[in-house]
């Protein structure tokens, strides 16, 4: 009997939630997982080794990996279509190219990340305090690549296909281990950043063979088979144009974070302290909103690909309801939580003053990045990512940019700087709304 596939024939909005929880969970243990490191090293290390760990390192390897995963995302579209329309030899064939994409491109990351680390922290203006276990930390997270790009190409693909429990379970798997090996890497061998780079690697390495396993154990159309490990050209070409658009818009996204960082590095390393830890609660909105582009993205190919665009639309209309309503529970929640949060990394009252100021200034302005994620994601899943780059290369990396360079400059204060952030959203909105209403007719 045939299994039916109710992202194309359940219930939207129950199939949505049912599809979304996970996800949230898988995002909440990965900033768990990243979160942890700050908070281990910012109690037992200090504040330099905290800045070091979530500054311009962090900045950085946003950069370059966010740039293969925007590519891979491309495999995950394509595989999502290919599910939606059971067509069982293309999953097949996009899953292992998927893979080896994934592959590949650790071992790139790696060569890039351990040779070119020292030049791009210096380009950053990175502290001489702090420049040493930054580099540390930043190499030995590149020996890694491989085991994290694995996993979440590996985590994308049972996502594209519906099955968004396993890469939770996954994840709480390798963050729990990552935990335990941070407190004996710092606390117990007092390694520091050195320690908590080598956890994060070894846990990465496990969460890549679970999910490895998992792919070879299945007997759906997504089975991998490591004698199948090849490139198709044709599945290749569709990957890379629909996958190479978006890597090119996470690295303008990371491209005007950089800049942002290297001007927030002027005001020294309270600041930078305190941005870090300000990007680890900031995690909870984000880590909401990337499971709603996920759900959008992944029910809306699957659906072009079984071409019932009507379920588009409402897939369309109902994220929208759902990550509105949410985002104004999280912003007021994290509006009045800002000190409590604060304190968990850090007792530095200097710290928690200046972290406090950026997130109460940036929190009631969430609501304004809901139609970036929910839109661009089905704009994407519908085969265009062009679109998305240009809108973000303009609006977000360009402005901000600009922003830094003649706005900051003639008036040095940490709030005018992350300002650019609500200002670039909303103009990215607009452009999105606009976008989709010509590209996808039909649902106003």
């Amino acid at each position: 009997m045939e299994r039916i596939n109710k992202i194309t024939d359940g219930v939207i909005w129950k199939q949505i939630l049912i599809f979304f929880f996970p996800i949230l969970l898988g995002s909440f243990f990965q900033q768990l997982y990243n979160t942890v490191d700050a908070i281990i090293v910012g109690q037992y290390v200090g504040s330099n080794a905290l800045a070091a760990v979530g500054g311009s390192s962090a900045q950085i390897i946003n950069f370059l990996v966010g740039f293969f995963l925007g590519i891979s995302s491309g495999a995950s579209i394509i595989i999502s279509r290919y599910y939606g329309a059971k067509n069982k030899e293309k999953t097949s064939k996009a899953v292992h190219n998927a893979i080896l994409l994934a592959i590949t491109f650790g071992i790139i990351l790696m060569i890039l990340g351990y040779y070119f680390a020292p030049s791009a922290l210096k380009m950053m203006g990175e502290p001489e305090a702090i420049f040493t276990l930054s580099l540390d930390y930043i190499r030995i997270y590149f020996f890694g690549s491989i085991f994290s790009l694995t996993y979440n190409i590996g985590a994308g693909i049972l996502n594209a296909i519906g099955d968004s429990r396993k890469p939770l379970y996954f994840l709480i798997c390798s963050t729990i281990i990552n935990v335990v090996l941070d407190i004996i890497f710092v606390r117990v061998f007092g390694l520091g950043v050195q320690g908590v780079a080598f956890a994060t690697i070894i846990s990465q390495f496990c969460s890549a063979c679970l999910v490895l396993f998992s792919l070879s154990r299945t007997r759906d159309l997504h089975r991998f088979e490591f004698k199948k490990l090849r490139f198709d050209s044709e599945i290749l070409k569709k990957v890379i144009y629909i996958g190479f658009p978006a890597g090119i818009q996470s690295t303008m996204y990371s491209i005007s974070n950089i800049f942002i960082q290297s001007s927030i590095n002027s005001f020294g390393t309270d600041t930078i302290a305190a941005y870090t830890v300000y990007g680890k609660i900031d995690g909870l909105f984000w880590m909401m909103m990337n499971a709603f582009g996920i759900s959008a993205m992944t029910f809306a190919a699957q659906n072009f690909g079984a071409h019932k665009l009507d379920r588009v639309h409402k897939c369309v209309k109902t994220c929208l309801v759902m990550a509105f309503g949410s985002t104004i529970v999280v912003s007021i929640f994290l509006y009045f939580s800002s000190t409590m949060f604060f304190r968990i990394f850090t007792d530095d009252v200097n710290v928690i003053t200046i972290g406090n100021s950026m997130l109460r200034f940036l929190v009631p302005m969430y609501f304004t990045w809901v139609c970036i994620e929910i839109l661009s994601s089905v704009i994407r899943a519908s085969g265009d990512s062009l679109g998305p780059l240009i809108i973000s290369a303009i609006g977000i990396c360009l402005m901000r940019v600009l922003w830094v360079f003649f706005v900051v400059p003639y008036n040095h204060n940490i709030i005018v700087l992350i300002a650019s952030y609500p200002v670039t959203w909303v103009l990215c909105s607009i452009a999105f709304i606009v976008y989709y209403r010509r590209k996808i007719k039909g649902w106003f």
